[in-house]
């Protein structure tokens, strides 16, 4: 295993650069901070790309064991100081391990009713942390997966990957323009459900949900624009008993995913 004594090597510099989405999309990776997350993606068979780690900082022997292991597979294994690890680190008390990750690159015309019977699509979602939420709301609930649409926020950012809780390393996360959406959600026969404030029917009103399935949420803002409703099959909203007019965009997502999968015909 190599050591690394300086903030400025190469090797750091890269793996720091992708903690900006522009970096992200030019190299095709993303960064996986922590113990469990790490662990999480080597679980899943993720294709890391090098682990770095301070073992000032580090004293599980899960972790320590981890890194062995991956270097012994020939994945490239870097020790260094606290004080570099640090400018690595994107929280305070890091646990003392990164790693580097290729990005899944799941595209939308790889997905079928088949090995996507029923997921959730989000219209431009800006926060990513509630994309991570989400995503560990539709592996939680035996989903297929995530659909963004339109100008969304990043999923491998770091607050998404964290969210995720290991989630985003098992399940697809496709990235794609409504139009796109619309043409394959009619061509796969799916049927539409999406949310509206608006909407006549409470989300618990629905006997039966039917397969292939694809929970339709807005942007956090303006929710669905009258051409996205036009796309869905069925209408649905949260009742609100209080002064609030809407949930955060996750909650929302979590009490009608486990509905779902309640009702799923």
């Amino acid at each position: 295993m190599e050591e690394i004594y300086s903030r400025n090597n190469p090797k750091i510099k890269q793996a720091r650069a992708l903690r900006e989405r522009k970096h992200r999309l030019a190299s095709g990776h993303f960064i996986i901070e922590g113990i469990f997350h790490v662990g999480a993606a080597v679980e899943a068979g993720a294709a890391l790309e090098a682990i770095f780690f301070a073992p000032d900082y580090l004293h599980s022997d899960f972790a320590l064991g981890l890194i062995e292991e991956q270097s012994n597979r020939g994945v490239p294994c870097y020790t260094t100081p606290s004080a570099v690890f640090d400018s690595l680190a994107g929280k305070e008390n890091p646990q003392g391990i990164i790693a580097v990750a290729r990005q899944r690159r799941d595209r939308l015309d790889q997905l079928a009713p088949q090995n996507f019977p029923w997921g959730v699509a989000l219209v431009a979602p800006q926060d990513p942390g509630n994309l991570g939420a989400i995503l560990r709301t539709i592996d939680a609930v035996g989903a297929s997966g995530l659909l963004l649409l339109d100008a969304s926020a990043d999923p491998y950012h770091p607050t998404a990957v964290r969210a995720s809780m290991g989630a985003i390393f098992w399940h697809p996360v496709v990235v794609t323009s409504f139009a796109d959406f619309a043409h394959w959600a009619r061509v796969n026969s799916y049927h539409v459900y999406g949310t509206s404030a608006h909407a006549s029917r409470d989300y618990r009103e629905i006997p039966t949900y039917e397969r292939p399935l694809i929970l339709l949420m807005g942007s956090e803002r303006q929710g669905l624009t009258t051409e996205q409703a036009r796309v869905c099959q069925e209408l649905i909203r949260l009742p609100m008993h209080g002064h609030v007019t809407s949930l955060n965009l996750a909650v929302a997502g979590g009490v009608i995913l486990y509905t779902l999968s309640e009702k799923l015909g």
